[in-house]
């Protein structure tokens, strides 16, 4: 009778033994290898099941790149400022500090639950001084560069939040941290520069080895046209409006201009008789977010009283303005072709505007246009385009207007500078004095951190200044430029100013001379391999790129992507949806692991489904692979002691087994990994007992398989097949092809076409024993027929053909 299998005593013992005697070494020899999780955001209500899979994910692989004998760099953190802290700390009356602290002490236990190999020497904490003395470094070497500047403009506001919010962070129109519909408000922002980088974002993502969906929401975000830029005056005044257009072969037939709302020149452009409605458009305009006005199809706008004029034909349109055109895409300004844009054309029909075609399918045009006409065609009431191809006309028309001066060809992207600014407490301090007599300065660096005052009252105004402009012995200050009296920014940074360069802290925490050696970066980075969640494909990757981008332009490292390879694990979902505390359907993992154990749900969270895919959680699929783990303690106990010779059978098992879980693991199919143990062990548990045992090399190589997975059983299985080191010592197997083959197959025999009876023959059985021994399968079932024919495909058909 084998030891009953006791998870609680087993992993007890496994996590006091790898405290003293870990198993990751640095030792001569090893190569280095970076796997890294998206650290979180530590939350009031603690780790559920659907974070785990994502750090049983990347534990997995670096416990699989330790037996590949790799020293693996595989470190933790806390992203720990922002407005989910904070919200979270006003909702407990708590101070954010407080909060957080606590929130971290908690995450911290049920991680190490995991028994991922953290290395928490490594531990960074993007609340600490130490920490953001480095984020706000990396501002000011921003602003000394010209990427970080100031800006009044109209920007997303969450009335509940009571702060601004980046277009990233507007989802559907609300919050995506609240759910509060967001609304539009003119505020002075700090803004980083993340378009001077648009174009180097855009090529090296084909660098990159990642999910093709997310290089593909990456350069959607960033958005790449070309076109022309047209200058159109202003008809009776001295000034032009710039527009950008993807289509300068239309430019004949624009009818009308629109300008966003928020445009510098609407009220410039407001004549007496329309200023009272074009006003009061704007103010309902600023109520709305972006998102909404892009999304609204209802066509609004107003007629300004003003003229622009067609730069090519000197026809004088009217120039409106609609909530439909954003003040921060393009110019802010469009012309306007209703007969070849849907929008366009739809606000011309409510307005009652002209509508002139100058692309014809046929070259013929459309007496009575029931809808935009997209296609390409032949030009028609362009001048002396008439008769050229549109596509070709693009071109012509934009040469045409950069020899006349009155436009040039450029490309636009959708991409947008980076509101920086927050109106909130609990974040990074923005290193910046104000002087009157200097202007905006930076603190000097030897004056770095910044460091944000302890204060009772943290509550955000609604104002649009930050509770840090209360506090009147930290915003005022001395211009260290000229000693004068002076004032501190008291807007803080995003949450996202933090996790934007967290991976390079890891590889040097306790450097307080520098951001990271160079020595250390270039010992370990850029990252091997980084797994999180595919909500953070635009934004954190986005943000992530442009900072190393900029810290290799400065000379901080000398590599300008940070992450090799990508995986993003998809969500795990609880009836029907995201699990969530709100949504009342959270699964915690640390009833589990008290009933279970940690190895059943590290196999379970990778089993539930694949690992890119979000995946339905079910309790009771647990039991299965708790079952399972219990098939395998006793498949070693029953074999352990058995002195049992290896046979070609026990050969082709083995080598059948490393091969698929090697390529299965290598591919992250890492839920059919699972299956393959469960098919290769129930193979096994047969032929031990058909054949009296299994062999010890065989056990070995299944439980090193398995160690990465389940670590603690694999530990004690090691141990009692009489193994003093770790399991992790030993290296990761290798199959041999040859020995995979199998020796013999199963065949149907056909009589007539239909399936009579199965055979096993050799696989390089000759013909005529083959077929004699299908004969002898069918003989009871002929019933006096004779044989006239027999076709045999070698492994695919016997067929006996009868009369």
């Amino acid at each position: 009778m084998s030891a009953v299998y006791n998870h609680k005593q087993i992993e007890t013992k496994w996590r006091n033994i790898w405290k003293d005697n870990p198993i990751n070494k640095d030792e001569e020899g090893k190569e280095k290898y970076y796997c890294l999780d998206m650290f979180p955001y530590p939350s009031g209500s603690g780790l559920h099941v659907g974070h785990w899979r994502g750090y049983v994910l990347s534990d997995v692989w670096s416990r699989y790149k330790v037996l590949q004998n790799y020293y693996v760099l595989h470190p933790m953190g806390w992203d720990a400022f922002g407005l989910p802290a904070e919200n979270y700390a006003i909702k407990m009356g708590i101070h954010p500090s407080k909060a957080t602290a606590t929130n971290v002490e908690n995450f911290k236990r049920q991680l190490k639950e995991i028994s991922a190999i953290y290395d928490w020497t490594k531990e960074v904490n993007t609340t600490d001084p130490k920490y953001y003395k480095w984020t706000q470094w990396i501002f000011v070497k921003m602003f000394k560069e010209g990427l970080a500047y100031e800006k009044q403009m109209p920007i997303n506001w969450c009335p509940d939040c009571k702060t601004g919010l980046a277009n990233e962070e507007v989802v559907n129109g609300t919050c995506e941290r609240c759910g509060a519909e967001v609304t539009k408000k003119n505020l002075r922002q700090w803004m980083l520069k993340i378009t001077a980088y648009a174009e180097r974002l855009l090529d090296d993502l084909q660098k990159l080895e990642w999910p093709a969906k997310v290089i593909k929401m990456q350069s959607d975000w960033i958005g790449k046209s070309y076109g022309a830029e047209i200058d159109f005056k202003v008809n009776g005044i001295d000034e032009r409006i710039k527009v950008f257009t993807t289509r300068p072969d239309t430019l004949y037939g624009s009818t009308f201009m629109v300008l966003a709302p928020e445009h510098e020149m609407v009220s410039k452009l407001a004549t007496e008789e329309q200023k009272e409605e074009v006003e009061k458009y704007v103010f309902n305009t600023s109520m709305k977010s972006s998102v909404d006005r892009l999304q609204d199809k209802e066509k609004t706008g107003v007629f300004t009283g003003s003229y622009a004029v067609n730069p090519l034909n000197g026809a004088k349109i009217p120039i409106w303005i609609s909530d439909y055109v954003l003040a921060d895409y393009g110019t802010g300004a469009i012309m306007c072709v209703p007969a070849h844009d849907d929008r366009d054309f739809a606000f011309a029909k409510k307005f009652d505007l002209p509508i002139i075609q100058v692309i014809a399918e046929d070259g013929k045009e459309i007496e009575d246009l029931q809808e935009a006409y997209i296609g390409e065609g032949e030009m028609i009431n362009s001048d002396v385009f008439n008769g050229m191809k549109s596509s070709q006309s693009k071109e012509a028309i934009a040469n045409y207007l950069e020899e006349h001066e009155i436009g040039k060809k450029t490309v636009n992207y959708k991409l947008r500078d980076w509101v920086f600014s927050r109106q909130r407490y609990w974040g990074e301090p923005i290193p910046i004095i104000h002087c009157e007599k200097c202007g905006a300065v930076p603190v000097p660096e030897d004056q770095l951190p910044v460091t944000l005052p302890n204060v009772e009252s943290y509550e955000p105004t609604g104002t649009g200044e930050s509770p840090l402009a209360a506090i009147d012995e930290w915003v005022n200050t001395t211009c260290p430029v000229c000693g004068g009296k002076a004032k501190r920014e008291t807007n803080t940074m995003p949450q996202w100013a933090g996790s934007s360069w967290y991976f390079l802290r890891y590889i040097d925490v306790n450097n307080d001379n520098e951001l990271v050696s160079k020595e250390k970066a270039k010992e370990w980075l850029p990252v091997d391999m980084y797994v999180g969640g595919i909500e953070h494909a635009v934004l954190h990757l986005l943000y992530a790129r442009f900072y190393t981008k900029f810290l290799y332009d400065i000379g901080v490292v000398d590599f300008e992507e940070p992450f090799k390879r990508l995986f993003n694990q998809g969500m795990i979902c609880k009836n029907g949806a995201k699990m969530s505390k709100s949504k009342g359907n959270v699964v915690s993992p640390d009833d589990l692991v008290e009933k279970y154990g940690c190895d059943s749900l590290r196999l379970y969270e990778l089993f539930v489904g694949p690992p890119e895919l979000d995946s339905e959680w079910d309790d009771r699929g647990i039991d299965g692979v708790y079952r399972y783990i219990n098939k395998v303690w006793n498949l070693v106990n029953d074999n352990k002691d058995r002195d049992v010779k290896v046979t070609g059978e026990l050969e082709k098992v083995r080598n059948q087994l490393i091969y698929e879980v090697t390529n299965r693991l290598d591919s992250f199919h890492l839920n059919t990994v699972v299956s393959a143990f469960m098919e290769y062990t129930n193979k096994l548990v047969s032929i031990s007992k058909k054949d009296g045992g299994v062999d010890k090399e065989t056990l070995e190589n299944l439980i090193i398989l398995l160690a990465p997975f389940v670590p603690h059983i694999s530990e004690e299985l090691w141990q009692m097949l009489g193994h003093e080191e770790s399991v992790f010592t030993k290296g990761w197997p290798t199959y041999d092809e040859d020995k995979m083959k199998d020796d013999q197959v199963e065949m149907p025999v056909q009589v007539n076409g239909k399936v009579r009876a199965t055979i096993t023959i050799d696989v390089d059985e000759a013909k005529d024993s083959v077929l004699e021994k299908a004969r002898n399968a069918i003989e009871s079932k002929l019933d006096g027929k004779n044989i006239v024919k027999e076709i045999y495909v070698p492994k695919k058909i016997i067929n006996i053909v009868v009369k």
